[in-house]
């Protein structure tokens, strides 16, 4: 049968893409970290000029270097005539745990208390951002220009009045502040302002010109990272198809625009931009610079191929302060996870970053769904409003949300399983004709479709209506993929995390069980051949689904239990139809 051998080929199909993506996740070459005295070298500050940006094109008038140009003079200061190495500053917030480096006021290290890097290690948080011997993931900023701080000589060393920063109980927002003073008499802040409970850093630079010329330089803003893996993968095994690992950036034309290793070292980015922003995203977590939305930023990349390092950077217009002004230049900068309406809220189309694929029109009420049916909040005019009616418990919700679909798709499903009914219903005369007319295959099919014909059965039936459900259900897996909201949810019993794979297995036996009992209901296929796949097809993909995480397993399990229940029904009641 056609409907049968395509279902065979389909299953065949997804099997051997699951395999293809285990091996590549398992045995491609990515590329490579820096070797060690490369990231050394780079955390001091090694003087090339290659990480640092140059000003804008327009500032060639002003007798500035354009942006095509390797090397930015600035004049010597205080602090960048020693090359002494001090102690990082240390910031701790209710959400944050930070480490800055007075060489260049980088943020190198950011933790996430509130996420653990597993959920058997609570008191071990999640790190994001770090710069040691095995990986580089850091942002850095920095003035350029005429009068600027950073350039190919160096780069300065701040000052801070103390080494570590508490945000205190009661206190809702705490200053960092990095000085610096130049030899032309400006006195430079470089001021990080963090809140209680959010992701959100403002860093400032404040120019108080204190001699006796103008004062001209330019904000830039960037994110260093190798080409490592993402960390967060480790404990969540094998995914069938990974989350995105790269690069995004927003323009006035499109508010969401990949761009991936591969294409920084091929394309790499060259545009200007009224706000917008620029993001390094992995799976759950993003970092993002967030310019000036009143200014006109020059964005672009870098590929620095020996260091094996990819760079996204802004670098605003150039401010001029006149003596005896003071004046500041500010960006903002996102460290966390990937939660959409806190996204949404700093700038137009971050939340995008939350990547649910091109099915994302169907995958963002699906979230909404989840959210409501967990937490009981429905979102409102970009107000939360909690209703009371939430389970409180991530694996029920998956559970009910699996439910209300299906009763979205209940027509449809009832329509498919009663044409297989059917078909298995008349299996034993589709057969009877077969081996009458073995040696006239035509001729068999003419009887057969005589015998769909009088018993009004549809060959795609069992088909079509299954294949228009397919977009719901692969949207439905980004949405249980990508939310950051499932990390480390617990269920129940011996699953405390939906988003790693069940330690017992329980959940993939189940699964594969489940999907045995479906083939049984289904029609038996004429072909030997086809019938010994079909038979061992729930043996393969249980094997698959043990490495899944087990919020995609609770999913399948729920639909195929639920598929049964109808599935039987409907047979039943086929059969005894005289």
């Amino acid at each position: 049968m056609e409907i049968q051998r395509a279902l065979v080929i389909t299953g065949i199909a997804i099997v051997s893409y699951l395999m293809i993506q285990a091996w590549q996740q398992d045995y491609a070459n990515p590329t490579q970290p820096a070797p060690v005295e490369e990231v050394a070298q780079s955390a001091q500050g090694n003087g090339d000029g290659l990480d640092l940006p140059s000003p804008q094109a327009d500032e060639v008038d002003n007798g500035i270097p354009s942006a095509q140009s390797e090397r930015v003079e600035a004049p010597s200061s205080e602090s960048t005539e020693t090359t002494a190495r001090q102690e990082r500053i240390r910031v701790n917030t209710d959400v944050l745990r930070v480490e800055i480096d007075p060489q260049g006021g980088d943020i190198v290290r950011l933790a996430l208390p509130e996420f653990p890097h597993h959920v058997d290690t609570p008191d071990q948080p999640f790190v994001l951002l770090e710069q040691d011997a095995s990986r580089t993931y850091v942002a850095q900023s920095g003035l350029i220009g005429k009068n600027g701080t950073d350039s190919s000589a160096g780069r300065p060393l701040w000052s801070a009045a103390q080494q570590s920063y508490q945000l205190d109980e009661g206190t809702q927002e705490l200053n960092v502040d990095l000085t610096l003073r130049q030899d032309n008499g400006a006195e430079l802040v470089k001021r990080f302002t963090f809140e209680r409970g959010s992701y959100l850093v403002r860093v400032s630079h404040i120019v108080r010109n204190q001699g006796n010329s103008e004062w001209s330089g330019a904000l830039y803003g960037q994110i260093k990272r190798d080409g490592s893996e993402d960390p967060g993968l480790s404990n969540s095994g094998f995914i069938p198809m990974p989350t995105y690992l790269g690069g995004a950036y927003w323009d006035s034309e499109t508010p969401y625009n990949k761009l991936d290793f591969e294409e920084m070292a091929e394309n790499p980015l060259d545009l200007t931009v009224q706000g917008g922003w620029l993001a390094m995203a992995q799976h759950y977590f993003v970092t993002a610079w967030v310019p000036d939305a009143q200014q006109k930023n020059h964005y672009s990349s870098v590929h620095l191929e020996k260091r094996g390092q990819y760079l996204l950077r802004f670098v605003s217009p150039t401010l001029k302060v006149a003596p005896g002004e003071e004046k500041v230049l500010y960006a903002e900068f996102y460290a966390g996870p990937k939660q959409q309406d806190k996204l949404e809220a700093i700038s137009p189309g971050l939340n995008m970053t939350v990547d649910y694929g091109w099915l994302w029109f169907i995958s963002q009420p699906i979230f909404a769904l989840l959210v409501f049916l967990q937490s009981g909040e429905v979102s409102v005019f970009g107000m939360d409003i909690d209703i009371g009616m939430g389970v409180g418990n991530w694996g029920v919700a998956i559970i009910l949300l699996t439910l209300t679909i299906k009763a979205i798709f209940f027509k449809l499903s009832a329509t498919s399983y009663r044409s297989m009914a059917k078909m298995r219903k008349v299996a034993p005369e589709m057969q009877r004709i077969k081996e009458q007319n073995k040696n006239d295959k035509q001729k068999a099919q003419m009887e057969t479709m005589k015998l769909f014909q009088r018993e009004k059965i549809n060959p795609l039936g069992g088909c079509l209506p299954m294949l228009v459900q397919m977009p719901v259900f692969i949207a439905l897996y980004y949405v249980l993929l990508e939310s950051v909201e499932l990390r480390q949810a617990p269920f129940f019993l011996w699953i405390n995390d939906l988003s790693v794979m069940d330690p017992y297995f329980v959940l993939p036996i189940l699964m594969g069980a489940s999907m045995f009992l479906q083939t049984r209901l289904n029609p038996t296929p004429a072909d030997p051949m086809q019938a010994q796949v079909m038979k061992w097809m729930p043996v393969v993909f249980s094997v698959f689904m043990l490495w899944f995480p087990a919020g995609l397993v609770l999913y399948w399990l729920t639909n195929n239990i639920l598929s049964i229940a109808q599935q039987w029904v409907i047979t039943r009641k086929i059969e005894n139809e005289g």
